[in-house]
């Protein structure tokens, strides 16, 4: 059973990743990442994007400072690095730069995502039109030509198996019609991006002699990655019933504590290598 210290502390290491990690201010972006989708697929990206990130952060929390013993870093020198760079993701949610950004790469991906699918129908309509406007074959009169066409066409009809009725194959067509966005970007950068993963190498690290919290840390990131789940479930709710002022007031809290969590990273860096 663990402790009440230990206790508080896997809380405050569940806030820093859920602070760092944002799933309130990711549900505009999963929005608009699946707009114009069923239920269904965005049910299937949330959970796709959910597991993947938990799998990366997980793989970073285990193997990330071998990593950079490969490349000669110590701990303490990335606990500096680390600490300045959630302190500037706190910045960014206080003047709230953060969010704007989000929503700006979630509208860039998504024009790219329509680009590519303008330009897929206009090969295939320009296919089409191509075959139609084909010319009869030569030395055939207008009565010769009518027949063949119609034999043919009646060959078409005959060999176009009739109409099935809708099965689970449904799901893998829709998967095919429409951008599989759990990857890139809501997992990558959204979900598993740089800040989450220096913060769960960071805890980690902060635990390294411990294996009871670093095995706590790693339940701490699938908590948030439940949380991130509930949350883009949800996301049609919560948008409707979280106004902009409010999510503005959470996210400059968030901001100011996880600035200080920043400071405090940055002040055991110091510690542990110069004192």
């Amino acid at each position: 059973m663990p402790d009440i210290s230990m206790l508080s502390e896997l809380i405050a290491a569940f806030v820093t990743l859920f602070v760092i990690v944002d799933p309130v201010g990711l549900v505009p972006v999963f929005l608009v990442l699946t707009q114009d989708t069923n239920t269904a697929h965005r049910r299937r990206m949330a959970i796709r994007a959910c597991i993947t990130s938990f799998l990366i952060l997980t793989a970073f929390a285990l193997l990330g400072e071998k990593l950079l013993g490969i490349f000669g870093i110590h701990m303490p020198a990335f606990r500096i690095s680390g600490g300045t760079l959630l302190f500037l993701i706190a910045l960014e949610m206080l003047f709230e730069r953060r969010g704007k950004k989000r929503n700006e790469r979630a509208e860039q991906v998504h024009q790219e995502f329509e680009h590519e699918e303008d330009a897929a129908l206009g090969e295939s309509s320009n296919g089409t039109t191509a075959s139609a406007t084909s010319p009869a074959p030569v030395g055939l009169n207008a009565s010769e030509s009518a027949s063949t066409m119609n034999a043919s066409q009646a060959a078409t009809a005959s060999a176009v198996p009739p109409a099935k009725p809708a099965t689970s194959n449904t799901t893998a067509e829709d998967d095919e019609e429409h951008e599989d966005v759990s990857i890139f970007p809501m997992s990558i950068p959204f979900l598993a991006g740089p800040g989450s993963i220096a913060t769960v190498m960071l805890l980690m690290g902060k635990y390294q002699d411990n294996i009871v919290m670093q095995t706590g840390v790693i339940g701490v990131v699938g908590l948030v990655m439940v949380c991130a789940l509930i949350m883009f479930l949800l996301s049609g709710l919560v948008a409707k019933r979280l106004s902009p002022t409010v999510a503005t007031v959470i996210s400059r809290l968030l901001g100011m504590i996880l600035a200080a969590l920043a400071i405090q990273f940055i002040i055991d860096g110091i510690k542990q290598a110069f004192f």
